[in-house]
This record gives structure tokens, C-alpha cells and sequence, in this order.
């Protein structure tokens, strides 16, 4: 009796224990499945949910343009040094050549006037070799002459004693005398002759390598003497001077820039552009910009492709003739033209792209919105190009998905 008692206990427990276990399971289940559909509650107008529209996308991207010069010349000094002098003020207009400003710069001075010294001495050492060279051909040319002059003498003498001792008027001894003169002073002509041809030769190279010297260090005195000139700054072109503000005491590296002189020629926009766009951008592309109530039109002349603060730069000038009222420094709005108007699905810019990165959205049907993965292509200031994933007359949420990221459902309370 005892045995059967406990055999039903031990099916009861049992019992509760399987039904527990799938009480547990169910609940897991059912918890999972919550966390595989999690459900977020949106009121209605706190989001923005905008319509896919099929139509033209206009590949234009809008910038906030800059008027800056059309040239502008950088003004630096080649030398470092402090501010000395201050000739002009930022905004002056100056013509080429105006003095700006001095540096001051002792080292630099002084080893300019030593270098100038030293060049001097050596130019003079060489212009008195010069003169030696010269002085000597004079003496050799003087030989020259006295050894011509002595061999004629010589010449003349023989010449008679040839004629006397052939009469035997006078003895061989005499005409060995006459004889051994004229051969004498014809060696020395012979000898002299090959030492003046070398003696030429010889000066004609050292005058040119002379010469040559005497030009070179010329040139470096007066580079020496253009540098300590340079310390007064001058206006390289005419135009306004910008960008300029020296302060007495104030120091420079070579080559820093002091300041800039904007040719007064005409005016061209500069505008940074999203990095986004940075392989669409292209020299030759057309913008246009409103300006007093008329359309110009514009064309990119210049990309500067390096980044910073995610964004490069970009210059356009005017096709034609630029707006006679422009100015440095005024901003204009100018939309870019990155190609050809071309038919597509459309779907407002919005928030949401920062969160999904144009991968997925949250896509409106019957008061709830689910995720949905979708391409993206281009974009303009208005629209995004839809490539896949949506169809027109589509709901799609726009707004920031901040709140709500992590979620799969968006149920929208109106």
C-alpha cells in the first residue's frame, strides 16, 4: 500500500515539473519573438514622412560661394627678419614697386656685406692679374721687336762679310764673327717665336677664364645687393593691398606670407563643396548663380581635391562678363551642375540618412512603418535617387531615426 502511495507522488512531481519546463519555454519563445519585432510608439507629428515621387532628378549640388579676386599675388619676403618699417596700410591701393614695408635682419646684413667685401678683393685680385697678363705680352712683344731689330743688324753684316771674304778682303776669322751673329739671332727669333705662341695661347685661356670669374661674382654682387634690397618689401603688381596686417617687432620666416595684392581685373567664386561629391566634381563643369535679381552663368576652373574639415575647394569663373556691383567677400548661393537631368525615383532628403546611411528605412503602410533595405544613389539639395528597394507613391519616414533606431516596427499615434 505504502509503495503505491509513492509512485503516485512521484508522478504528480514530475508532472509539475514538465509543465513548468514548457511554461518557461513558451515564455522564452514569446520573449524572443518580442525582441525579433520590437515595436516603437511615434506620434504622427513628431516625424516626417515624405511620398516617392518618379520624376527629374536634377544632378545639381548648391554651394555657398565666396567673391575673391580673379589674381591675386602673394607678397612674402626672401629673407626672415622683424618689422622694422611700415610704409602702407591693409586695404591701400598700391602700383608695382611701392614699399610696403622693411625687414630688419643684422645677421643677414652682415654676412651680406662680408660676402660683398671678400667678392670685391677677389675681383681685384683677378682684374690686376688680368693687367699682368697684359703687361707681360707688351714685354714679349718688346723682345720681339729688339731680337727682329738685332737680327736685320746681323742680317746686313753677314751679308757684306759674305760678299768681302768671297773677295778675300777680310779674313776667316771676321766673317766667323759676321756669321755666327746672324745664326745666332736667328735661334733666338725661332725660340722667342714658339714662347710668344705659347704665351698666347696660355693668355687667351686665362683672359676668358678671367672674364668668366670677373662676370660670376658680378652676379653675385649683385645678388647680394638685390637681397639687402629685398629687406624693403615692394609691391610686386598693382592692385589692393588684403591679408596685411605687420606689426612693428614683429618676425618673419623666409618666404612667409606677408600679405596678398588683389589684381583689380575681375572676380571669381570660390566655395567649398562635401567631400561626398569629391570624384564628381570636375574642371569645365557649368554653374549658375542669381545676383540683383539676374541669372550668370559660371564654369568650374580650378578643384583643389585635399580635404579639410570634410570639405575641398572648388573656383568657377564667370562665362562672360561678371556683375559690375561684385566685391570681395560677398557670398552667392551658386547651384553645380554635375550632369544631365535624367528621369528616377525620388525621395526627400531627411535626417534618416545619417542614421541608416541611405541602407535601409522605415517604410509607412496602414499607420505602421517597417524597415526596409533599399540602394541609394545620388543626391541633389532636395532629393535623393532611389535605385532599389522602394516604388513611387511610397511612404517613407525621413526624419532622424534617432529614437527609434533599434527598432523594427514604428506604430504611428495620430
Amino acid at each position: 500500500m505504502d509503495k503505491v502511495i509513492q509512485k503516485k507522488r512521484f508522478n504528480k512531481k514530475t508532472t509539475l515539473i514538465i509543465v513548468g519546463a514548457v511554461i518557461f519555454i513558451v515564455l522564452v519563445a514569446y520573449g524572443y519573438s518580442l525582441s525579433l519585432n520590437k515595436t516603437f510608439k511615434a506620434e504622427a507629428d513628431k516625424i516626417t514622412v515624405s511620398k516617392v515621387q518618379y520624376g527629374d532628378f536634377e544632378d545639381v549640388v548648391l554651394l555657398n560661394a565666396s567673391v575673391v579676386p580673379l589674381t591675386s599675388v602673394i607678397v612674402s619676403s626672401s629673407e626672415g627678419g622683424t618689422v622694422a618699417q611700415i610704409f602702407t596700410e591693409n586695404g591701400a591701393s598700391v602700383v608695382a614697386g611701392t614699399p610696403l614695408l622693411r625687414i630688419a635682419n643684422p645677421n643677414a646684413l652682415s654676412s651680406y656685406t662680408a660676402s660683398e667685401t671678400s667678392i670685391t678683393e677677389q675681383i681685384n685680385q683677378l682684374r690686376k692679374l688680368r693687367l699682368d697678363l697684359e703687361q707681360n705680352q707688351r714685354v714679349m712683344s718688346q723682345d720681339m721687336m729688339d731680337i727682329e731689330n738685332s737680327l736685320r743688324t746681323a742680317t746686313r753684316k753677314y751679308k757684306i762679310d759674305s760678299t768681302l771674304f768671297s773677295k778675300k778682303v777680310i779674313t776667316q776669322q771676321e766673317f766667323n764673327v759676321s756669321s755666327q751673329d746672324y745664326e745666332y739671332f736667328q735661334g733666338r727669333k725661332t725660340l722667342l717665336k714658339q714662347a710668344v705662341r705659347q704665351e698666347n695661347q696660355s693668355r687667351v685661356m686665362q683672359l676668358q677664364q678671367i672674364e668668366l670669374s670677373i662676370s660670376r661674382m658680378n652676379e653675385s654682387l649683385q645678388t647680394i645687393r638685390q637681397n639687402i634690397e629685398n629687406m624693403t618689401i615692394k609691391a610686386p603688381v598693382s592692385g589692393r593691398l588684403s591679408s596685411y596686417d605687420p606689426v612693428i617687432g614683429k618676425s618673419y620666416s623666409a618666404n612667409e606670407m606677408l600679405g596678398k595684392i588683389d589684381v583689380m581685373q575681375g572676380y571669381k567664386l570660390q566655395a567649398g563643396v562635401d567631400e561626398y561629391y569629391i570624384n564628381r566634381v570636375k574642371e569645365g563643369q557649368t554653374a549658375q548663380c542669381e545676383f540683383n535679381g539676374k541669372t550668370y552663368s559660371l564654369r568650374v576652373s580650378k578643384v583643389i581635391p585635399e580635404v579639410t574639415a570634410g570639405q575641398f575647394q572648388v573656383e568657377m569663373v564667370f562665362e562672360g562678363k561678371s556683375p559690375d556691383e561684385l566685391r570681395r567677400g560677398l557670398s552667392l548661393q551658386v547651384k553645380l551642375t554635375l550632369s544631365d537631368n535624367s528621369k528616377s525615383l525620388l525621395l526627400a532628403q531627411g535626417q534618416f540618412f545619417q542614421s541608416t546611411g541611405g541602407s535601409w528605412v522605415f517604410v509607412v503602410n496602414n499607420g505602421k512603418a517597417t524597415k526596409r533595405n533599399v540602394k541609394i544613389g545620388r543626391k541633389n539639395y532636395l532629393y535623393y535617387e532611389v535605385l532599389e528597394g522602394l516604388k513611387k507613391d511610397e511612404e517613407v519616414i525621413t526624419s532622424s531615426y534617432d529614437q527609434f533606431n533599434q527598432y523594427d516596427i514604428i506604430e504611428i499615434n495620430k
